[in-house]
């Protein structure tokens, strides 16, 4: 119920929005620090899908990786300098900074107690750094980065038209805006226009990627329930688990009947016109 509450509340005013998505990601860094749990996305799977090679320790959090491979793949991060909005806890910029051989990525996030989390938990990775910030209002010069990489974030922010005029404005000319988030089904046509209509970028990739989104909840259930079971207590497990869209809860059937629907998208910024 609380979860459903946030969305519709998230859904109506840009100040609750705000403030409920912050205190509750600030409270989940601060009183949930175990070293198992360094993502909070719902996860990807497909069976069109090639095999994702990982390193024995990020098998646990497969799903959640897959997702982030997915958003990112229509660009190429290798030696590129790359900002994630809404880094939260740190495990999706970890692996792009592993995996996807950029220069450099800044992980950025509002909740301070998420940024000191993952400083913590990621330092060993020596092409990774987290910054505290608001998506609004990005701590960061005009074309600073090649890609902006923004996953399961963005219903937080309180007016997210001012998050996509950063966004372009702190890429680089031909930089990508690598997006994905969920949205009430009556909703995400106003969300693909917001984005597609934005001056400074052509949108080049989008899919609807709900369905594999629900067969990513359903074969990482057990999983998630052993996390929650053994980090989380009592009284609090029924809000987790509908949180973390456990089968059966409010969030796992609105997905499954699609009044729930999770969109990626891929834009390009414009090129400067040949002189």
């Amino acid at each position: 119920m609380f979860v459903r509450i946030a969305i519709w509340l998230s859904e109506r005013s840009p100040f609750a929005r705000r403030v409920l998505w912050r205190w509750w990601y600030q409270r989940l860094a601060r009183r949930f620090a175990t070293p198992d749990w360094t993502f909070m996305n719902y996860g990807w799977s497909s069976r069109d899908a090639g095999p994702l090679a990982l390193a024995p320790a990020d098998e646990p959090d497969r799903f959640c990786i897959q997702l982030y491979a997915r958003v990112v793949s229509p660009a190429n991060l290798a030696g590129r300098r790359v900002l994630e909005v809404g880094s939260g806890r740190g495990g999706g910029a970890s692996f792009l900074a592993r995996y996807r051989e950029p220069a450099h990525i800044a992980g950025m996030d509002f909740s301070a107690a998420a940024v000191a989390l993952s400083r913590q938990r990621h330092a060993q990775v020596p092409n990774l750094g987290f910054v505290i910030g608001d998506a609004e209002s990005l701590p960061f010069p005009d074309a600073s980065f090649d890609a902006v990489v923004n996953v399961e974030s963005s219903h937080c922010y309180g007016h997210i038209d001012r998050f996509f005029r950063e966004a372009a404005r702190v890429l680089k000319p031909g930089g990508y805006f690598l997006f994905a988030d969920v949205r009430e089904a009556p909703l995400m046509p106003g969300l693909k226009a917001l984005i597609e209509g934005q001056p400074d970028w052509q949108c080049v990739d989008e899919e609807d990627i709900t369905t594999g989104v629900v067969e990513a909840l359903a074969a990482d259930d057990a999983r998630k329930r052993e996390l929650i079971s053994s980090t989380v207590p009592a009284r609090m497990q029924e809000v987790f688990g509908e949180f973390a869209a456990l089968a059966g809860t409010t969030m796992f059937t609105r997905f499954r009947s699609r009044e729930l629907l999770y969109h990626r998208f891929a834009c390009r910024k414009s090129q400067p016109p040949a002189k």
